[in-house]
């Protein structure tokens, strides 16, 4: 039996999200427009101290970033946070984060890469449902209009999603139903082992990276994979492999043949090529959630079943 997590309370009308950046730096300018869309949806907006802030690599110092997002979780009158982006750095803070607020008025979390050690922290330890998604520099002019980008407001506002999955070489057909979990690659190999690891058993398991060395996606895939995490899925959907690097000497297989060469041993359905992850095309996935994901040679889709 399948129970979706805890889902926070939908956004509506005049609903307030915060705007933070716990992990790398972002200019202001590129949260600008952000700010300007989610206020024509209909949303007020508060941006946090650390926007546009910067300490070397990160948005402020540990102190200054953990402030800020304890800030958020803390407020009542926030109702969702959106990180202004990802990079590297919420390792650094989650262990210090007081969730005690934020459990007794659960507030929906919005973000990828990085952000995926609070999605596990807070899915494993709280049990809450979180969106994996754009942040604010996926925000431009030219993308007001598209579906990737209105996903978010369609997951905020608890519209019913479903997303259709081009055919690949690598498949494996089958229809699997199971809470979606997941994230980064190299975040969910860096978990391990952590209060904040991924329970993958029975779920169905989104994975997506961006410029990794291959012989390094290849050490990361084996991380995921000794430590159980590939072996009793529901379900497998890999998104972007993105700007993958390859050594002087080839390492003789691509992202995606060496990613099936770690679950083909397996049963469930897999498939490649999903709109989620590194890419110009990145559509929110709330995680905790139950979907259903049917995988076919022709393509795949996944539908939310429950909100």
């Amino acid at each position: 039996m399948h129970v979706h997590l805890q889902l926070p309370p939908y956004l509506k009308n005049g609903s307030v999200i915060g705007i933070t950046c716990p992990a790398g730096y972002v200019a202001r300018e590129r949260v600008a427009h952000a700010i300007t869309v989610l206020q024509q949806w209909g949303y007020e907006v508060r941006t946090g101290e650390t926007v546009g802030t910067e300490h070397f690599y990160f948005s402020g110092t540990d102190s200054q970033r953990f402030h800020d997002l304890q800030a958020m979780l803390d407020d009542p009158a926030i109702d969702a946070i959106m990180m202004g982006r990802g990079g590297y750095g919420m390792s650094r803070i989650i262990d210090q984060l007081d969730f005690t607020a934020f459990t007794n008025r659960p507030k929906w979390i919005c973000g990828f890469s990085d952000i995926t050690v609070l999605h596990n922290h807070i899915q494993e330890l709280l049990g809450i449902a979180t969106i994996h998604g754009p942040m604010c520099g996926a925000f431009k002019p030219e993308t007001d209009n598209a579906e990737h980008i209105l996903s978010v407001k369609a997951a905020l506002s608890g519209a019913p999603l479903s997303y259709t999955i081009p055919s690949s070489i690598y498949y494996r057909e089958g229809v699997a139903e199971g809470i979606a979990t997941g994230g980064n690659i190299a975040i969910l190999a860096h978990l391990t082992g952590s209060v904040s690891e991924v329970n993958t058993d029975g779920k169905i398991l989104m994975l997506e990276d961006i410029g990794e060395y291959l012989y390094n996606l290849d050490r990361l895939m084996l991380n995921l994979k000794r430590a159980g995490k590939l072996k009793n899925l529901a379900g497998l959907i890999i998104g972007g492999l993105t700007d993958m690097l390859d050594t002087e000497r080839p390492f003789g297989q691509t992202a995606e043949e060496l990613v099936w060469d770690k679950v083909k041993e397996y049963n469930y359905p897999v498939c490649f090529n999903a709109p989620f992850g590194h890419q110009d095309i990145n559509y929110a996935l709330p995680l905790g959630m139950l979907y259903r994901l049917d995988v076919r040679a022709s393509g795949s889709q996944l539908v939310q079943l429950s909100s």
